[in-house]
């Protein structure tokens, strides 16, 4: 069974990001696959220091970030079938937490013979006003240079919301990102 791994850039707990995923997963669990929630909040990823030694070693790792929390994280990417990334929109883009794990992972997927490639996904975008469509793009150029597999929607898988909760009344948005979530389904049982 395909296993899915929701991973949260928000620096809130339960907050709108955290939210849609929690939805997003929990669709993907009423269709029969299972997966699992990782939030960044507390840990330490540092960005890529471009220190090639992922490419020199060929051992799946980064090991030019000992001490930090990214290998905890990059294994659940790893052992996904499906992986969706949210992040809140921070002047315009993705929350340095995250886009530090993305770099990184991006690097050191594309050293050790793309270990993402044909995985599927995509990215869960929320703003409070705009800049949201930026973000989804921002993220959606880590997915297609890594030869991932996103599916679309009945609409972009964005939402507007500043208040914890407040995503829940964007109506747009949560049957869109309903819609991802069964397109992400459909599309692993066609590939099983």
């Amino acid at each position: 069974m395909p296993y899915a791994v929701a991973i949260s850039g928000s620096p809130r707990h339960n907050g709108n990001t955290e939210t849609l995923l929690r939805r997003c997963l929990d669709r993907l669990s009423g269709q029969g696959i299972a997966g699992e929630l990782v939030s960044l909040i507390g840990l330490h990823i540092r960005g890529c220091q471009a220190c090639g030694a992922c490419s020199e070693t060929r051992d799946q790792s980064c090991p030019g970030g000992a001490g930090d929390d990214f290998e905890q994280v990059f294994e659940k990417m790893r052992a996904a079938d499906i992986l969706v990334v949210g992040s809140p929109t921070y002047f315009g883009s993705a929350t340095p937490e995250l886009m530090a794990l993305l770099d990184r992972a991006g690097y050191v997927s594309r050293a050790n013979g793309h270990l993402f490639s044909r995985k599927l996904g995509g990215p869960i975008t929320v703003a409070r006003r705009a800049g949201h469509n930026f973000t989804y793009a921002q993220l959606m150029f880590w997915y297609t240079i890594n030869d991932m597999i996103v599916p679309g929607s009945t609409y972009w898988p964005v939402a507007l919301a500043r208040e914890p909760g407040a995503v829940l009344k964007d109506e747009e948005a949560l049957r869109t990102v309903d819609r991802f979530a069964d397109n992400l389904a459909w599309l692993a049982g066609k590939l099983n």
